[in-house]
């Protein structure tokens, strides 16, 4: 071994052993691939062993790379709670709270709490994440997370916050050209407005016994704020949050019996993280706000 390799080039292994490639690791890590790539050939250096197979598809770690993975993941596990350690005792109410949520919630309903929140704690910045995936609290991606769903770690103080109904909605300038649908089964005969890729709307729509599919769906998308511009556009008929159906001029809410199961509400954050007074009290601000939404 040519000396102790900086941690810097076991973070960018651990990234390509998780994404699969050099340029999935570098967007992941906000690297260049180029400089990913020279991680990783100075790591292999410094260990003077071969940890990834060259295809045509990316980079494949051997066996080598899969054992040294798990220690390394513990590792950077250590240094994220460490981190996280450190900043629950920090005193200062000032400095920066990451916050990640939905990009339903992120784009649409954080605009009209943070305001509030800014003028009572002008000191701490803010940093938004849009994003339907699941950010990980335990290595820091974010200070707190507004969930649609309840984390289970035991290492999270988690709060639900309320329910959210999910109604069916239409602008009125598409129901003005197309018309009112009264009953259910009126439905398929409109243009409705739904997932690509994901058959979540499909199957929720079958456990309430009623048979749609895809085809019934003229306008696709897997972007949840794509498909609320586009319901908000008069171009059909979707679904909603009704606090924000309510909100936005224009929208009607349609078929009130139509039972479509609600969205949970959770807010979360580490347990060492509650003790740093800027996170705690974006934590309670955030909770307060979220709770008028949700009614």
């Amino acid at each position: 071994m040519n000396g102790e390799p900086d941690w810097w080039l076991w973070r960018t292994f651990a990234a390509v052993v998780e994404e699969g490639s050099l340029s999935g690791a570098a967007r992941k890590l906000g690297l260049s691939q180029p400089t990913a790539g020279r991680h990783i050939e100075a790591l292999e250096a410094s260990l003077d062993v071969q940890l990834f197979e060259r295809t045509l598809t990316g980079l494949k770690p051997n066996e080598t790379a899969l054992r040294l993975f798990e220690p390394v993941e513990a590792a950077r596990r250590a240094l994220a709670e460490a981190a996280i350690r450190a900043e629950g005792a920090q005193p200062d109410p000032g400095g920066t709270v990451r916050i990640t949520a939905s990009t339903m919630v992120a784009n649409y309903v954080l605009p009209g709490l943070l305001g509030p929140i800014r003028e009572r704690y002008p000191g701490i910045a803010l940093e938004i994440v849009p994003s339907d995936s699941a950010e990980n609290l335990l290595l820091r991606e974010a200070d707190i997370a507004i969930r649609m769903f309840r984390p289970t770690q035991l290492e999270l103080v988690t709060r639900k916050l309320g329910e959210i109904p999910i109604v069916c909605c239409a602008h009125g300038s598409y129901l003005d050209r197309r018309g009112t649908p009264q009953t259910i089964d009126e439905l398929t005969a409109h243009d409705l407005i739904g997932l690509d890729r994901s058959d979540l709307i499909i199957r929720a729509a079958h456990e309430l016994g009623w048979e749609l599919r895809r085809e019934h769906f003229p306008l696709r998308s897997d972007s949840q704020t794509q498909l609320w511009e586009l319901i908000r556009a008069g171009l059909g008929v979707g679904f909603g949050q009704m606090p924000l159906v309510g909100r936005t001029p224009g929208l009607r809410t349609l078929l009130p019996q139509l039972r479509i199961p609600p969205l949970e509400v959770w807010l979360t954050s580490h347990r060492e993280l509650m003790t740093s007074h800027r996170i705690r009290a974006i934590y309670d601000a955030l909770g307060e706000g979220l709770a008028g939404y949700i009614g």
